[in-house]
This record gives C-alpha cells, structure tokens and sequence, in this order.
C-alpha cells in the first residue's frame, strides 16, 4: 500500500507541474503578445491618418498666399481611396514639404463648400495643384500611383507643367431644355424636373 501510495503522489506531483509549467507558458506568451501589439501600435508609421494629416496641414488661406505651390487634397474620412493614399501623402509631405504646401480639406465639412463648388469636386480624393501665385495648374481624382503624384510633385517644385494631370482650361458650354417627349405622365421623367 504504501508504494501505491508513493506512486499516486508522483502522479499527483508530474501532474501539477506540469499544469504549472502549461500555466507558465500561456503567460510567457501572453505577455509577449501584449508587448509585440504595444510596440506596433507606438512604431506603426505606415498608417498615417487622414485626422492627423489634416491637423497638421497649412490652412488654405496660408497656402494661397506664402508664394509656395500648393497641393490641395479635398477629402473624407470614409474615403477608403483618401484613407490608402494617407500614407503616401504623408511620405510626400516629409520629402517636399519645405518647398510645397500640403492643404486637406474635409468634404464632410460645409465650411469647404465654396471651395468644393468653385474646384467642381465631384468624387474624392480630389486633388489641386496651385502655383506660387494660388492659381490652379491642374487637378486629378481619385487614386493616383505613388510615381505619378510624386512626378506631379517634382514638377511642382520646378515650376514645370504636370505631366500627369488634367489642366483647366477653355471649355464648351453646353445648354438645353428639356421638353417631355409625350404629355402621359411617366414615373421615370420626374416630371417636377422637366423644363417646359
């Protein structure tokens, strides 16, 4: 009985350290887990966003102003284009940020709306390349390749034409009225609108 007894309290006794040395494990790792999330949230500089950009960015005002060119990016928040771009703005913004300005603008904010009117933004990210004297040189929507905003930008600061942008320039005015093709009422002409 006696050995019996010895041989239950070294089971007993394997058992528990090994239970202790599982227990051991799990927090080993656990806490390297912690420290390896903590580290990469304080050193993560690949996700720069587009709060902090704006924040950081010279008020338009200035920028029209200072005789710098200027890259004007209007944008919003939910803008998953806007928010991808966000770390190549950024990386832009170290490398030429001496010699250009780097404007945001949020779309979701009715302060920008005469700017919004005047550029005619109508989809986003919506960028404007101002010259030293303010005056837009040209502009291109949406997601731009990290080599042609940065060659956009080269020719920013040498004063040179874009190469990669639409220019503003003369355009054709086109008008005319709409008459309704029948007099029936048609749920899809949206009769309220039809100028007769």
């Amino acid at each position: 009985m006696n050995t019996k007894s010895h041989d239950h309290h070294t089971v007993k006794t394997d058992f528990n350290r090994g239970i202790r040395i599982r227990n051991f494990l799990i927090i080993m790792v656990a806490i390297s887990l912690s420290a390896s999330l903590l580290l990469g949230l304080k050193t993560n500089t690949g996700t720069t966003s587009l709060m902090e950009l704006d924040s950081k960015s010279i008020p338009l005002e200035v920028a029209v102003s200072n005789m710098k060119p200027s890259i004007v990016e209007f944008y919003a928040g939910w803008c998953t284009v806007c928010q991808k771009m966000a770390p190549d703005i950024a990386e832009f913004k170290r490398k030429y940020g001496s010699n250009v300005n780097f404007v945001l603008l949020n779309v979701d904010n009715t302060k920008w709306l005469p700017e919004m009117l005047k550029y005619r933004v109508d989809g986003i990210p919506h960028f404007l390349f101002l010259d030293k004297k303010g005056e837009t040189i040209g502009q291109s929507v949406g997601n731009q390749p990290h080599t042609i905003m940065e060659r956009n930008l080269q020719a920013l600061v040498k004063g040179d034409s874009l190469p990669y942008v639409t220019s503003n320039g003369d355009f054709s005015q086109f008008s005319t009225s709409i008459v309704p093709l029948n007099s029936e009422y048609d749920p899809r002409s949206h009769s309220s609108q039809i100028i007769k």
